[in-house]
């Protein structure tokens, strides 16, 4: 019992330092320009994007069921921004099929500018984070960019297509009547998609050297889709319990709302990649240890850094 008490107590400080010194890289004072340089591109791109979407989903179903999915993943933001993002889903579904495709044009233009320089932001963030010395040339760090942008955008199609298709074939209501109502949840899929693509970057994005391996990144993946969800309801929180930002910033009010959601979702990519490089640190040590163990039984000589 006592020698499962220390074990115990052994992994807690050792999580506990893994935590703390992943904060204490979040909180670096030069990843804070990361964070805002991510969330302003975000925000400069996520209409162009919902514009683009619509025209994609306006070529398969009817605006009607596009704006259904639009309006149930925006249950995702803060009631602030969520306001925005309906408001704008008005007008574009309010337009014909050919205006929100014409839009859909000049989105492309408008969104692929801002997407890939908001991920050049969040990659070079992350290569800060995981103190990468060797980072990428020019022309590979903007194609490795522009690799994670598209496989981010079509990882949220899938997604979000999923989720569609469910409402609109009525699975959600039947697998309601049998208990499993929550195939069709935002909540669910999104988190799903987050742990996916999150870990992916991590992964194979965040160090240039080699891959972060695998038990850091899907950890650090889980830990930064967890904290992403918890800010979409903290945000919610503060606003509508702690802070009245109608009042102060009067009609853009909810593009302050907006911008905080998203600096505080871009933290928690920052903090899962942050997890991730500590786990592979400590992860590493032991693997060292073990092998130094192993040589130092087979050759039968005493290794001093083991001595207790």
């Amino acid at each position: 019992m006592a020698l499962a008490a220390r074990k115990a107590a052994r992994r807690g400080r050792l999580l506990a330092g893994v935590v703390g010194r992943a904060l204490v890289r979040l909180w670096g004072r030069d990843v804070m320009l990361y964070v805002g340089g991510v969330s302003f591109f975000a925000l400069l791109a996520v209409f162009p994007a919902l514009a683009l979407l619509l025209g994609f989903y306006g070529a398969v179903f009817t605006p009607e069921e596009a704006q259904m999915q639009a309006e149930g993943l925006s249950h995702l933001l803060p009631i602030g921004a969520r306001d925005l993002f309906a408001r704008e889903l008005t007008g574009l579904t309010d337009n014909s099929i050919r205006v929100i495709s014409a839009q859909s044009t000049l989105a492309i233009v408008i969104g692929a500018y801002a997407t890939h320089r908001g991920f050049k932001a969040l990659l070079a963030g992350l290569n800060f984070i995981h103190d990468e010395e060797d980072p990428h040339g020019f022309v590979g760090f903007n194609l490795l960019a522009f690799v994670v942008a598209l496989a981010t955008f079509a990882l949220a199609t899938v997604i979000s297509g999923v989720i569609l298709v469910a409402r609109i074939m009525g699975i959600g209501e039947d697998m309601e009547i049998q208990g499993y109502g929550w195939v069709d949840s935002e909540w669910l899929w999104v988190s799903l998609g987050l742990v996916l693509g999150l870990s992916c970057v991590y992964r194979y994005a965040m160090s240039h050297r080699q891959r972060v391996i695998w038990p850091a990144a899907i950890t650090g993946g889980i830990a930064a889709a967890a904290m992403a969800l918890l800010a979409s309801w903290a945000s919610a929180f503060y606003v509508n319990q702690i802070s009245a930002l109608g009042a102060t910033f009067g009609s853009i009010g909810a593009v302050v709302v907006f911008l905080i959601w998203l600096s505080w979702s871009v933290n928690a990519v920052f903090f899962g990649g942050a997890l991730a490089t500590e786990i592979e640190m400590v992860l590493a040590k032991d693997r060292q240890k073990s092998g130094l163990k192993t040589r130092s039984l087979k050759t039968g000589a005493p290794h001093r850094a083991f001595r207790r």
